[in-house]
């Protein structure tokens, strides 16, 4: 639902009249649906939204101070559809606005980044509301009985499952909130916060256009889930970030080059032990990112996303950035003969020899379209590196 912005003009008394209901109606903006004739549906939403329908976009705009211009920003930000002036707003539609605006005129966010505050919200739980719907409550509210409907079903669920979900998303979001909040604090300056360096990894499933031709679509949707599911655990569990998932890849991001590595390859020795899981591929690269929404942008996350196109199957391809990162940081050796050298110079000093994770290889330098000639290294796990 997003407030009309077809503005409003005061009058000689100074009161100020309401846009005319047609403006909406004559642009053919989409106009929500209404449960009016499904008392169920109407009762479910009123559930969910914990109040009842009170006020027209213009009424709910002058209830909580924000002229109309601004509302209609904050709603369309959030991503709801145009509804002209139907009553269709709740209480708690005014307190969202009123809350965004005191922000502002607090002086503790700007007029841009509230509107940005509202994108990144509404695009991250329209995600999570699709998802809970299609694939959770779905599975939940099949009807026990013949002839009983599925809102019939819903409702109690709903009741019942509303206020643990809630919270459960509160918990979730501060945890993530606190761990955003830290990887900021330890940046080395206020540039560093927005451009930061970065290794951004994607992992892409081989073949998987062939596979949309033969496979079942629920078939299909089985398997990106176990991919999604897989890559968010194991991203996690080395103290990665995923930043996104595009079905058949997911893009992730870690402070830490070895910890980047670690991810690429456990990934792939996953899949490759899952025998209903396609070849994987990955391409790292390391260097200025800037991060913006939770998404991340620049040459950086282009490169990467080239070197896992030309990427061997259950093969990491990583850029020489990143292999310079793994040189300097001790996770692996220039060559393997400076690795033997290294072993046979502590050996004659009675000290214990380096221990590397990795090793890269250098493959044939090659032109990348939109970013010249790159120098790809082929990322391996050592061989006494391996738990």
């Amino acid at each position: 639902m997003t407030v009309d912005d077809t503005g409003s003009g005061a009058g000689a008394d100074g009161r100020v009249d309401p846009p005319p209901v047609s403006n909406a109606l004559d642009r053919g903006d989409p106009q929500p649906a209404d449960p009016g004739g499904d008392p169920l549906a109407l009762r479910l939403e009123q559930l969910i939204l914990g109040a009842e329908r009170r006020y027209t976009p213009f009424q709910a705009a002058r209830s909580a101070g924000v002229s109309m211009e601004l509302a209609s920003r904050f709603w369309r930000a959030m991503g709801f559809a145009d509804i002209g002036q139907a009553k269709a707003l709740t209480e708690a539609d005014v307190l969202a606005l009123r809350r965004l605006a005191g922000l502002v005129e607090a002086g503790l966010l700007s007029e841009a980044m509230a509107v940005q505050v509202a994108r990144s919200t509404g695009q991250t739980t329209a995600r999570l509301a699709e998802w809970q719907i299609d694939s959770f409550l779905e599975g939940l509210t099949e009807p026990p009985e013949p002839g009983m409907t599925r809102t019939e079903v819903t409702y109690p669920i709903i009741e019942l499952l509303l206020p643990e979900l809630e919270e459960f998303l509160v918990y979730v979001w501060r945890r993530q909130l606190a761990a955003s909040a830290g990887r900021v604090i330890q940046a080395a300056d206020d540039e560093e916060m927005v451009d930061r360096r970065l290794a951004v990894g994607f992992a892409d499933l081989v073949g998987f256009t062939r596979l949309t031709r033969r496979m079942e679509e629920e078939e299909l949707g089985e398997l990106v889930e176990a991919f999604e599911t897989t890559a968010a655990d194991l991203v996690a569990a080395r103290g990665g970030r995923l930043v996104k998932t595009l079905g058949d890849e997911v893009l992730y991001a870690a402070d830490d080059a070895g910890v980047a590595a670690e991810i690429a390859l456990r990934l792939i020795e996953t899949m490759a032990n899952d025998d209903t899981m396609p070849e994987l591929r990955v391409g790292i690269a390391f260097g200025t990112v800037t991060t913006r929404m939770g998404d991340v942008f620049g040459t950086t996350v282009n490169l990467a996303s080239r070197l896992t196109s030309i990427a061997p199957r259950d093969a990491v391809l990583v850029d020489s950035a990143f292999a310079e990162e793994l040189i300097r940081t001790g996770e692996a050796p220039a060559s393997e003969a400076e690795a033997a050298e290294a072993a046979a110079t502590a050996e004659k000093e009675g000290e214990e020899p380096p221990v590397y994770r990795f090793a890269l290889q250098p493959m044939w330098q090659r032109p990348v379209r939109g970013l010249g000639v790159v120098e790809p290294w082929l990322l391996t796990r050592r061989a006494s590196a391996g738990e």
